[in-house]
């Protein structure tokens, strides 16, 4: 291979700092030497790359930097054990991602041959991905698509944009469905149920998820046409989770749903424990509680809540208020269900009200949907978009254009399993531009994130976002139509839009774990961990972090080790104060600040935002109590909070005994520990 001075440069400069040898200069010098070397022994023929770390190493130990010759050593033998991991995967990763992200692409995402061998490169895929859904620019402007589908690469393969899991897998291919997810109805009939049970099968078979309001099935006990009497909502429910386990990708991903009771329901008991005694049972849905503003201020004043069976709309029975907002406190302190949805903020803010009152959203609440309506996500990825230790707010307005007209493009190219999916989608042609790592920018730019700045910054971008976001679906508006449904829109009278919703705020899953950034908005879940790659467990930090303290000289052998122990950095003496107030993990987070960055940014959003609230173990139901009451007043449109330990099978652990060192599942990227995101 030509040998580049600059990445020799680069790498002998990480050595060196490493080990307490910040001066540039050295790494220049010693980078020198070596291009003199390789020159005198190639006479301009390629060399090996084993040759150029050679040479390296002996021109570092002839300037005398025996230190930095060791530190560049391990840095060498580290490579050369993750390339051996990715071709022992069978994986060309030209973008350079982590293992953890070359292992999940190379079982779930990439293209395989019928041995299951991989047959297109990491990069490959993005272009695959670019090029089928500009295919859609070709419908505006005949001839475009190749263009568009080159600034689309160029956006995938540098990490700025990445859309939802589905669009990354099926982009291209025969199963082809590319939206995240879907809301089917649930109506009171077994014809319905089971037409649902079907979609839902396709649904997941393409590997979307799906959401659904179970509010209108007849309460357990009520009578039926057959002179029987009905099971009600709950068990229909585990019908649904038992379908989902069996109807899976290939077995590459779980199938993800969401369930929402409305709080008048006369089953909303049962609903609220279904998940809280059985730790195994109901394992591929999350499960909210529909409340109303009405509910919430009974619970406040201390007054009645009507049980109401909705088949008749007669009121069964009357109960405190508090004794049912009692029973979803203590449920989700045990377990993590069910979430709230705050279903008046959430049709406050429903762009087509006459089309009917939303009533539950797909499987992570951060997009509100009516009966058949999908969604179409992608997030930007904010830690790439710091420029000399500021936002490139310009570059940032670039890449929300960009991302608004390839999900939109998406709608065109999508291959919907039935009609009604697709006549919903295409009618508001809804979409859902969000972020991820939120937590990362903010680290970089030495913000805590529990802190007014922090708070303040968060709130800052999602209102860049969402103006740029908005202008950009008008611009769309002008040159390809309004959405259908427009003229029976909020918008009808305002500023013609292609898309009735815009902006949606995903906790992202697997897609920050490919970009090597922090989920969603959600804070860092550790600083150094095990991860569960290829059968072992191996050790892996923050990638800012590491550089950061490589760059201080804060860099000792035994560091990542000692830090892994307690998953964080703050109150670790020997990371000076301002890099531990940078760097603080979801768990060291007060409630409060997690509860002020989501609804800051919510302020700022179409759809809604999807957070979990992390509280300690010793957390009380007192503490779950204060958490959902202060989001209803903060006005957010949705609430989860996590208790550490309070579910089986939760995706970051702290290993036993003592010393705790958090241990991750492969795919895990960060978020809630107990729900999953798969998108």
């Amino acid at each position: 291979m030509a040998f580049d001075p600059g990445r020799i440069e680069t790498a002998i400069g990480r050595a060196a700092r490493e080990t307490g040898h910040p001066d540039a200069a050295v790494a220049a010098q010693v980078a020198r030497a070596v291009a003199d070397e390789l020159g005198r022994r190639g006479h301009g023929r390629p060399v090996a790359v084993e040759q150029i770390q050679d040479v390296v190493e002996s021109q570092l130990n002839a300037a005398g930097f025996d230190d930095i010759a060791r530190a560049y050593i391990i840095f060498r033998q580290q490579r050369a054990e993750l390339r051996t991991a990715k071709r022992l995967l069978g994986v060309r990763d030209e973008l350079k991602l982590s293992l953890a992200a070359v292992t999940v692409l190379s079982e779930r995402y990439l293209l395989r041959d019928n041995r299951g061998r991989p047959t297109e490169s990491t990069g490959e895929m993005m272009e695959r991905v670019a090029a089928f859904v500009a295919g859609a620019e070709d419908t505006y402007r005949a001839g475009s698509s190749a263009q568009w589908a080159q600034r689309f690469s160029e956006l995938l393969r540098g990490l700025e944009f990445l859309p939802n899991s589905p669009t990354l897998m099926n982009a291209g291919t025969p199963l082809g469905l590319l939206s995240g997810c879907v809301v089917l109805p649930l109506e009171d009939s077994l014809r319905s149920i089971f037409t649902t049970l079907g979609h839902t099968a396709e649904i997941h078979q393409a590997g979307g998820g799906t959401g659904y309001a179970f509010g209108q099935l007849r309460p357990a006990g009520d009578g039926v046409g057959s002179g029987g009497s009905a099971s009600g909502p709950v068990p229909f429910l585990r019908l649904f989770d038992t379908a989902a386990e069996v109807v899976q990708l290939g077995g590459r991903r779980r199938g993800a749903c969401m369930a929402v009771l409305d709080v008048s329901h006369p089953d909303i008991f049962d609903f609220i424990a279904a998940k809280s005694g059985t730790p195994a049972g109901l394992a591929h849905f999350n499960l909210s509680v529909g409340v109303t503003d009405a509910f919430m201020r009974a619970v406040a004043r201390g007054g009645r809540h009507r049980l109401i069976n909705p088949r008749t709309g007669r009121t069964v029975s009357e109960v405190p208020a508090v004794e049912v907002f009692s029973a979803i406190c203590d449920a989700a302190h045990r377990c993590g269900d069910p979430g709230l949805l705050f279903l008046d903020a959430i049709n406050r803010a429903n762009p087509t009200p006459d089309a009917g009152r939303i009533q539950a959203t797909n499987p992570c609440g951060e997009v509100p949907l009516l009966p058949y309506e999908s969604c179409n996500l992608g997030s930007v990825n904010l830690a790439q978009l710091v420029r000399g230790g500021r936002v490139d707010w310009d570059r940032l307005t670039e890449v929300v254009e960009l991302g608004v007209r390839f999900l939109d493009d998406v709608i065109d190219v999508n291959a919907y399993p039935f009609p009604e999916l697709d006549d919903a989608s295409r009618a508001t042609r809804k979409i859902g531009l969000g972020v991820m790592g939120l937590a990362e920018l903010l680290a970089i730019l030495g913000i805590p994130y529990d802190s007014a700045r922090g708070v303040r910054l968060g709130g800052r971008i999602a209102a860049h976002i969402q103006r740029a976001a908005h202008a950009a679906s008008a611009r769309l508006a002008e040159t390809r139509g309004v959405f259908p449904a427009f003229g029976r829109s909020r918008f009808a009278t305002t500023v013609p839009m292609r898309n009735a919703q815009v902006t949606s705020i995903a906790p992202t899953g697997t897609i920050s774990l490919i970009a090597g950034t922090t989920a969603g908005i959600e804070p860092m879940f550790a600083i150094a961990y095990t991860r569960a790659i290829l059968g072992r467990h191996l050790l892996e930090v923050n990638p800012y972090f590491d550089r950061l303290t490589r760059d201080r000289g804060l860099y000792h052998d035994e560091l990542f080790t000692e830090i892994a122990q307690c998953g964080g950095v703050r109150g670790y003496d020997r990371i000076p104060a301002e890099i531990q107030s940078a760097f603080p993990t979801a768990g060291e987070i007060a409630p409060e600040w997690h509860l002020r960055m989501q609804a800051t940014v919510q302020r700022h959003v179409d759809a809604a935002v999807s957070k979990t609230v992390n509280l300690p173990a010793t957390a009380t139901v007192d503490d779950v109590r204060a958490v959902y009451h202060d989001a209803w007043r903060a006005k957010v449109k949705g609430i989860t909070v996590y208790r550490y330990g309070s579910r089986e099978g939760q995706v970051l652990s702290f290993a036993s005994p003592e010393p705790a060192v958090p241990h991750v599942d492969t795919a895990f990227a960060g978020g809630c520990v107990s729900r999953f995101c798969e998108f």
